[in-house]
């Protein structure tokens, strides 16, 4: 290769951003405040640059959107289709994240108009090419969550054992049976019982858990089978 060769191509990162709200499993996306395809949704990302490196910038993308950091992130596969995108050549590394939505308050990101929560059974066509990037990164999501505990990522610090059941059931979209879901979960050694019960719900209130960090970080490296 001639040492005098321009490279004509960018490189940049895409992140979805995964949240439940208790009933629903949600992607955060921005409306663009820019052409190409302003006013049109789409997943949060930049061109990656010159002086920071690929972690750096996911890092910077999820801070623009107020603050967001020490997310559970995972590296999904990279996009470089000819014509992904109007402008020019480039190539995308595409992340999904997992998020408390009720820790934090979002607001647009430097060149957004919007950010907005909304349920992945209702996203419509979005900017680019990122629907194929939602797709992607909303099977490895689910292909994780089978060998991994990461759904405790999207929970409040304290949960009651339906709201998890529904939260695993929003990801892998199946039913699970109420007393097989419950016998695995106490199998995997995650939980710790607080003590305490719900307050001011209007039918019985149900034991409040937490998760076991220490096992929750053994299970995660070593990986188990989730299969009810």
């Amino acid at each position: 290769m001639d040492s005098k060769t321009n490279f004509n191509y960018s490189v940049s990162v895409d992140c979805v951003i995964f949240g439940y709200d208790t009933v629903d499993l949600k992607v955060l996306l921005i409306k663009r405040g820019e052409q190409p395809y302003i006013n049109q949704w789409a997943i949060p990302g930049d061109l990656i640059h010159a002086n920071e490196g690929i972690q750096e910038s996911v890092q910077r993308v999820l801070k623009d959107l107020r603050g967001l950091s020490s997310l559970y992130l995972e590296q999904v596969k990279t996009f470089g289709d000819v014509g992904r995108h109007p402008l020019g050549r480039v190539f995308t590394i595409s992340y999904y994240s997992l998020i408390k939505i009720s820790d934090y308050k979002l607001h647009p990101s430097s060149f957004a108009k919007e950010a907005k929560w909304h349920s992945v059974k209702r996203l419509g066509e979005l900017a680019f090419d990122h629907n194929k990037i939602f797709a992607a990164c909303k099977e490895a999501l689910v292909n994780s969550v089978k060998t991994k505990p990461i759904g405790f990522e999207l929970l409040p610090k304290k949960f009651t054992l339906s709201k998890l059941q529904s939260l695993y059931e929003a990801i892998l979209q199946e039913k699970f049976d109420k007393r097989n879901f419950r016998k695995k979960i106490n199998s995997m050694g995650l939980l710790i019982d607080t003590d305490e019960f719900q307050k001011s719900v209007s039918h019985r209130p149900a034991k409040l858990y937490k998760f076991n960090k220490e096992k929750y970080e053994k299970l995660k490296e070593r990986g188990f089978s989730f299969e009810i």
